[in-house]
């Protein structure tokens, strides 16, 4: 792993997208059936308003340590990875969860986890869904479903949310115009 992405300059747009492995089948009547085979990961693809020399910079030489996609990093993202519900306080998982689970046992937890924010679990890169509000003590509903175990009293974060990606690609294009603005857009893809 290669760093955290820079916190400025700062993103003005990011689209978001979140990737389920799945086959799909369609018979010749129309009838559909459909599985999924267990894999999911975040893909995004952020820009930056218009940037001066000195900003480009900062953003283009973390970019070029990344060799392409080959090192991964962590990001804090603007809006998805900010909680938006009241939750505060240490939030730990209560008891060992199994691999597979989407139900998590939690305790330590004031105020609110909303669903459509996002967690992590201590020991994981995998950042995960919330798909129920939760308050107080209790379990936290999750998707997908866990990628690994977690251990009894497992940090859980829930602001902040750190997401650890790569470039999804090996070729970072810049548009660059002599003595104008900057344009950029970086393309990344969740490293589980």
């Amino acid at each position: 792993m290669s760093g955290t992405y820079p916190t400025a300059p700062v993103f003005n747009a990011v689209n978001c997208k979140s990737h389920y492995v799945k086959v799909t089948s369609q018979t010749l009547t129309g009838r559909t059936q459909g599985r999924h085979l267990g894999g999911h990961r975040f893909e995004f693809s952020a820009s930056y308003p218009p940037l001066q020399r000195a900003d480009l910079a900062t953003v283009y030489a973390f970019l070029m340590q990344q060799i392409g996609g080959k090192e991964t990093f962590t990001i804090v993202l603007p809006v998805i990875s900010s909680a938006s519900g009241t939750a505060s306080g240490t939030v730990l998982v209560n008891g060992a969860q199994a691999k597979g689970t989407s139900a998590i046992l939690v305790d330590g937890l004031t105020g609110t986890l909303t669903a459509g924010d996002h967690v992590v679990f201590a020991s994981h890169t995998k950042v995960y869904t919330i798909t129920a509000d939760l308050t107080g003590d209790g379990t936290l509903n999750i998707s997908p479903p866990l990628i690994a175990s977690i251990a009894d009293n497992s940090a859980v974060t829930y602001d902040d949310v750190p997401f650890t990606v790569r470039q999804s690609g090996d070729v970072q294009e810049f548009e660059i115009t002599p003595g104008v603005f900057y344009s950029v857009e970086v393309d990344m893809v969740e490293a589980v």
